[in-house]
């Protein structure tokens, strides 16, 4: 019998122990399964097993261990580098865990890998409560938190990582681990930040604060023949801003016929987006001079439902829409970088794609590299370059306009990047170890002593160093 019939026949043996759906090439929702929201990615994996629950992930892990084939972990599948689909392996895909348990006295919710963040505001909100997510609600929990998470609260509240109190998971030996600062430090340490290179997530615990039910939020527009003095304000702005306050700006065409007016839709403008996280009256006052940097083209700012302002960026960005992202982290904004900032957001190739300046700093830097993986923490701004489109002919274009902006903007930069904004994986290595630093050694020890063999390879990864034992410490 050939390998191939081999493979088949384990196929439909591991299939009779799960509980959740196996899918297989030829199935009817074979490209449904393996299809993720980057239009990018094609790839075609050699199974998608659906787990219903723990156990499914276990078993699964074990399939793909002793077939040897490649592994690939699913949350929201939103990673812009399609790590969540792989060519002929297998495909852990989470997305039918999507519970949510709040506890509102204790100020927690426990959340499944599979769950968006529109699921959890969905459910902390009744409470009126939140945790810090992302900036589009139908991104995956899991990934997001595993690099990070820079969202809407980050200021106020700090990363989504930094408010982890417990991660449940499967190690590549088909272990179930509950991790805590109190079990197992070391792999949770690295799990706050490290992204997804230690075994599959199946469920988070995190702390909860009082955010809404309604906040003051900004979203306004201006001109882009204004964009060089506007993104000089906000730098001055940023300085003396509340912690409160988390804001972003981008600058670009930001093409949309609905918003804005003939004579202007087609032109480079600036935006800026941004919420304050206390009462809305304080908000209102705190955000007012973000609608004064010009004169806006379109102000949409209000006291808005948190909910409903989580959700306010997710028609711009379509699933199978094509994207193409880098990042890096920026040590200032000084005159010569918001210029070279504007003139690469006049360069971009598709009117859709935007240069982004996100402000960091407050609660982020609360949470010392001793605590948490993640690496950006010293950075004052995050820049992010999208390049988003529709029409495939254009890929090379796109792609060479972030390299390229990338290359320029290094100037301002220690290299630094934000684990979520990758791009896809070139040059995977260098890139981690100038990001991680002196802790990029100690994410090894942790990835030596939960996955040895790299199991968990298909992610912004951490290499083994070959030279484990197995031990693990914590």
């Amino acid at each position: 019998m050939s390998q191939e019939h081999e493979t088949l026949r384990g196929v439909d043996r591991f299939a009779d122990d799960i509980h959740g759906t196996v899918i297989r090439p030829g199935d009817g929702a074979y490209d449904d399964a393996r299809a993720v929201w980057n239009g990018m990615i094609d790839k075609r994996p050699a199974v998608v097993v659906r787990c219903a629950g723990v156990a499914d992930v276990v078993e699964t892990v074990a399939f793909a261990r002793e077939a040897d084939v490649p592994l690939a972990v699913r949350g929201g599948g939103h990673n812009v580098a399609g790590t969540a689909v792989c060519e002929d392996g297998v495909v852990v895909d989470l997305s039918e865990m999507t519970a949510v348990s709040v506890d509102p006295d204790e100020r927690t919710a426990w959340v499944q890998a599979g769950a968006t963040w529109a699921d959890v505001d969905h459910e902390t909100q009744a409470f009126g409560l939140a945790t810090p997510g992302g900036v589009v609600s139908d991104t995956g929990v899991a990934g997001l938190t595993l690099g990070g998470g820079i969202g809407h609260l980050r200021c106020r509240y700090g990363l989504s990582c930094d408010n982890l109190r417990a991660v449940e998971l499967v190690t590549a030996d088909g272990e179930f681990l509950t991790v805590s600062e109190d079990e197992r430090p070391d792999l949770f340490w690295a799990l706050r930040g490290g992204g997804g290179n230690f075994g599959v997530v199946t469920a988070f615990e995190f702390d909860l604060h009082p955010v809404g039910p309604e906040v003051a939020t900004v979203l306004v527009f201006y001109d882009g023949s204004a964009a060089k003095s506007c993104l000089r304000a906000y730098r001055e702005y940023v300085e003396t801003a509340p912690d409160d306050v988390s804001t972003l700006t981008s600058t670009g065409v930001m093409y949309d016929e609905d918003l804005f007016d003939e004579a202007v839709v087609g032109d480079l403008k600036f935006g800026v987006i941004g919420c304050h996280a206390g009462p809305p009256e304080d908000g209102e006052a705190a955000l007012a001079p973000l609608r004064e940097l010009d004169d806006p083209l379109v102000d949409l700012s209000a006291v808005r439902p948190y909910a409903e302002f989580q959700r306010i960026l997710d028609a711009d960005y379509p699933d199978g829409r094509r994207y193409y992202w880098k990042s890096l982290y920026l040590d200032g904004l000084p005159a010569s970088a918001v210029d070279r900032i504007v003139y690469w957001g006049e360069q971009a190739p598709s009117p859709l794609s935007t240069v982004d300046v996100w402000e960091l700093g407050g609660a982020i830097t609360d949470t010392g590299t001793e605590e948490s993986a993640f690496a950006g923490r010293h950075a004052p701004f995050l820049l992010g370059v999208e390049a988003n489109w529709e029409d495939p002919a254009m890929d090379d274009a796109n792609v060479a306009w972030v390299r390229d902006c990338l290359a320029d903007m290094r100037q301002f930069s220690d290299g630094s990047v934000y684990l979520n904004f990758p791009g896809f994986l070139e040059d995977n290595d260098e890139t981690m170890t100038r990001t991680f630093g002196t802790a990029y050694d100690r994410l090894v020890a942790v990835k030596d002593a939960y996955d040895p063999t790299n199991l968990f390879a298909l992610n912004q990864n951490v290499e083994p160093s070959g030279e484990s034992d197995g031990e693990r410490s914590g």
